[in-house]
């Protein structure tokens, strides 16, 4: 990926990120899966205006299970230490407290392109645990937020019945997201007092045949994140190029 982008909140700065992801499918229903981020830096920084943070990197574990046709439902771990000693945050693995690293999220993915042909879907996504907590007006008595996202997505192919074969399968997926409740801050860049539309996006994939059971997607996403605060450490409009190889 040329920057990580994750529901328009900017991780890591505009440096290269590498993903890799494995799934193993040990049920008819069920799919295991890993996903990582790096982008290889060791410098870290609070963004403050004139220095921001450059490394970031992450690692999940996560469990899927086709409960419909239409309907996928997904457990996330997400496990983001710093990269550096930070003063107040505890990198240990299992620590789901207040200065903790590790984030839990209940998905439901509704797809209706398959058996229903219709080139729609929606995330619901809530944090069901972790370090998702919102405070009193004096800054203590944590809370947990139960932070909730929505995103509904669409699919289309205008180029379909083209006879240019490299234009046919061109995809396009336009996409709104927004965060519901984000009294906690765990979305950094959106609003924190009110419904904040900060993934507003617009991505081209191909996909190649490498033949072999190997695929190659390309891909090019246009993201405005519309937060009327918290986008200035890094904007409000990204480019995010990737490449990927898939078996």
């Amino acid at each position: 990926m040329s920057r990580y982008l994750w529901r328009g909140q900017c991780w890591g700065g505009d440096y290269v990120a590498v993903q890799p992801t494995i799934e193993y499918q040990f049920a008819p229903k069920f799919t295991l899966g890993f996903w990582a981020t790096t982008n290889f830096k060791k410098d870290y920084f609070y963004p403050d205006g004139e220095t921001l943070y450059k490394g970031y990197q992450e690692i999940d574990f996560y469990l899927k299970y086709q409960l419909f046709d239409f309907l996928q439902v997904q457990l996330w771990d997400y496990y983001w230490p710093s990269v550096k000693k930070v003063e107040g945050v505890n990198n240990g693995y299992f620590n789901y407290g207040n200065d903790s690293v590790k984030t839990l999220d209940a998905i439901l993915y509704f797809d209706f392109s398959d058996g229903y042909k219709l080139p729609f879907n929606a995330t619901i996504s809530t944090l069901v645990a972790g370090n998702d907590f919102r405070y009193d007006s004096e800054g203590n008595h944590p809370k947990q937020n139960f932070t909730t996202y929505l995103e509904l997505g669409y699919v289309v192919t205008p180029f379909e019945k083209s006879s240019k074969k490299w234009l046919s399968d061109i995809e396009f997926d336009p996409t709104i997201g927004a965060v519901l409740n984000n009294k906690a801050g765990y979305y950094n860049y959106a609003d924190y007092d009110k419904v904040s539309f900060c993934n507003l996006s617009m991505k081209a994939i191909k996909e190649i045949d490498l033949g072999k059971g190997i695929s190659m997607p390309l891909s090019l996403n246009y993201v405005h994140n519309a937060a009327t605060k918290n986008t200035e450490a890094f904007g409000k409009d990204f480019w995010v190029a990737a490449i990927s190889f898939s078996y």
